[in-house]
């Protein structure tokens, strides 16, 4: 391995923008206008630069200055070092989303994705007929997958808190419970207790039978009993549309009765009823590693999918 010499010198890109300066002006005082620095500043920088090159590069020739042979020699690789740094550490320019030609994996709950696949997909024919969707289950560890570019956006409730993960929160949900036209539950006003009463379908991907509704209901001495467990929203849906259980799905927290979330519920037919409990809101979010945030196409699918969810419920594709 090569050790570093303590004599060499530091590369310093202000070194090579304050050197092609002085070759260009050939004078101390119009490279300090140029460099919108001091004339003692540059004269500083022009002495540590002679003493770097070992070369005196301007000289006084009377009221003026001239070039060594040596300067003459680096004016136009200085000039070209500086035009590539420029270039190199200028912010990345503007992406034309009709140019974009990329593969996006996003990971999201299948309701999440079922919601706003039509719109985004919509939003991609429209503006970047390039760009291809991937949608992923819940099934890798979001962090470390956003870390290691297995997926480029997770979208849904975010429960990791890595330090490194930018989270930008997208909508507040309140939970609804949603029956089959005709269930007991539709024909009198809701109380916890009926709700209670009747048999519910659980969603989780765990197995889990209890959550948020359980410990609201043991507020109030009420118990409720989950019939079965399934690791998917929609066929949570799906079955209470054909049986007597009871499904939870989120809805808009406005007082919205529908809402983006709650289109695949109302086209099973089911019918939803507030739910008469004090919930915790559900938060929807997106999440991506920082590495991402500056990149043109990245930014794109991030303000597709903001636009997404603020766009009515309704066929968009």
């Amino acid at each position: 391995m090569n050790q570093v010499n303590s004599s060499d010198p530091v590369i310093d890109a202000n070194l090579a923008v304050a050197l092609d300066a002085l070759l260009t002006e050939q004078s101390v005082t119009r490279a300090a206008l140029r460099l919108h620095t001091s004339p003692a500043a540059m004269s500083r920088t022009l002495a540590r630069l002679r003493r770097i090159l070992q070369d005196p590069l301007l000289v006084r020739a009377g009221q003026s200055m001239v070039p060594t042979p040596r300067a003459q020699a680096m004016r136009d690789e200085a000039a070209a070092v500086v035009r590539s740094l420029s270039s190199l550490l200028s912010p990345g320019t503007v992406v034309e989303p009709a140019t974009l030609r990329a593969t996006f994996t996003l990971q999201a709950a299948d309701l999440v994705g079922a919601a706003m696949a039509s719109g985004l997909l919509h939003l991609a024919r429209r503006e970047a007929p390039g760009i291809s969707l991937r949608f992923r289950a819940e099934e890798l560890e979001a962090g470390t997958a956003l870390r290691d570019g297995r997926i480029d956006l997770e979208i849904g409730s975010i429960d990791h808190v890595d330090p490194e993960t930018r989270v930008e929160e997208l909508l507040t949900l309140r939970m609804m419970a949603a029956v089959r036209p005709g269930h007991s539950l539709t024909q009198q006003p809701l109380t916890p207790a009926l709700l209670a009463a009747a048999d519910h379908v659980a969603v989780s991907r765990r197995g889990r039978f209890t959550g948020p509704l359980d410990t609201a209901l043991a507020e109030h001495d009420l118990r409720r009993r989950v019939a079965v467990v399934l690791p998917s929203h929609l066929a949570a849906m799906a079955l209470a549309a054909r049986s007597d259980v009871v499904c939870l799905v989120p809805a808009a927290l406005s007082g919205a009765s529908v809402s983006l979330l709650t289109t695949d519920a109302v086209a099973l037919g089911l019918c939803l009823l507030d739910i008469p409990l004090s919930l915790p809101p559900l938060t929807i979010g997106m999440a991506w590693h920082p590495r991402q945030s500056a990149d043109g196409a990245h930014r794109w699918l991030r303000d597709a999918v903001r636009r997404t969810f603020r766009a009515p419920a309704g066929p968009t594709a």
